[in-house]
């Protein structure tokens, strides 16, 4: 017989891909299967967060959030025993419960509410993996419209980076990316060919990245090592993009909300973000936001 931790090892990725499918109840269903044989786990919270998240991408608000609120109370329950990044799975369950809870309130025109809680979540997982990502949904709900956050620009790679202010009175385009992120690379064509269309124009763009603890093969890496790493990546995979400036700080994703890479921010003259968008963007979605701003 095979174990039954064998069977369900894989069972948030089983879940992701019924979510994937949307098929909705094969993926509950393998849920409560898993819930039944191994009870309250990391696994089984994490799990349970999939499908909060794709209910909220079909726009089953009341469903999405059920399953968050069933995803934190488990979550919740088992961070009474242990912290929760010395686990693999609380983060994710933790923060899609935060995510999609947000979310909803927003769909249903509670935006004010939504804010508040997520300031609140933001001031109860302080210090944790979940300040970046919490803080990324208070600025989708707020950022735009709003002053630019400042940028650290002490340590760099490429070329040497100046302040936002230094930067007023052109458009600002900036690139959070990340050493190991495979989208990212993938968008560096797109910001090439926008950069070669709208720099005439006046359109800077600068590539904000962070230190990760680790570098080729997540060995762990010293910051000398693993800055040297980020900039062979850059120079190998960003050749396009060589001279635009990319500062080094990790308070520049906290800012900006930045757990997710690739984002965008377009910021316009005056200094005032136009656009937050955590992932890709392909180049017409990403041309159409420029020329709005460079019309006003």
């Amino acid at each position: 017989m095979v174990p039954a931790l064998f069977l369900f090892a894989s069972v948030v990725n089983d879940v992701r891909a019924l979510v994937a499918a949307h098929d909705f109840a094969a993926a509950d269903h393998a849920v409560r299967v898993y819930q039944a044989r191994q009870g309250a786990t990391p696994e089984l919270a994490a799990a349970l967060s999939w499908l909060a998240r794709g209910s909220l991408d079909a726009r089953q608000f009341d469903r999405a959030d059920s399953y968050a609120t069933e995803t934190r109370g488990l979550a919740d329950q088992l961070l009474e025993t242990r912290k929760l990044d010395a686990d693999s799975w609380l983060p994710t369950a933790v923060g899609a419960s935060i995510e999609v809870h947000a979310q909803v309130l927003a769909a249903r025109g509670e935006r004010p509410e939504a804010l508040e809680f997520l300031r609140l979540e933001l001031k109860l997982f302080s210090g944790t993996s979940l300040t970046e990502r919490i803080r990324k949904n208070v600025n989708l709900l707020s950022l735009e419209g709003k002053p630019a956050p400042p940028l650290e620009v002490a340590d760099w790679v490429g070329a040497r980076p100046v302040s936002l202010a230094a930067l007023r009175g052109r458009p600002v385009l900036l690139f959070f990316w990340a050493h190991w992120c495979g989208d990212c690379k993938a968008e560096v064509a797109i910001l090439a060919r926008i950069r070669k269309t709208f720099e005439p124009q006046g359109l800077v763009i600068v590539a904000p990245t962070r230190y990760y603890g680790y570098a080729a093969k997540g060995a762990d890496a010293t910051p000398q090592v693993e800055k040297n790493y980020i900039d062979q990546v850059r120079r190998q995979y960003y050749s396009e993009l060589a001279d635009v400036a990319a500062p080094l700080s990790a308070a520049n994703f906290v800012a900006y909300g930045s757990s997710t890479t690739p984002t965008l921010v377009l910021i316009d003259a005056a200094g005032i973000v136009r656009m937050y968008h955590p992932g890709a963007l392909s180049e017409p979605g990403l041309s159409a936001r420029i020329q709005t701003i460079l019309k006003k």
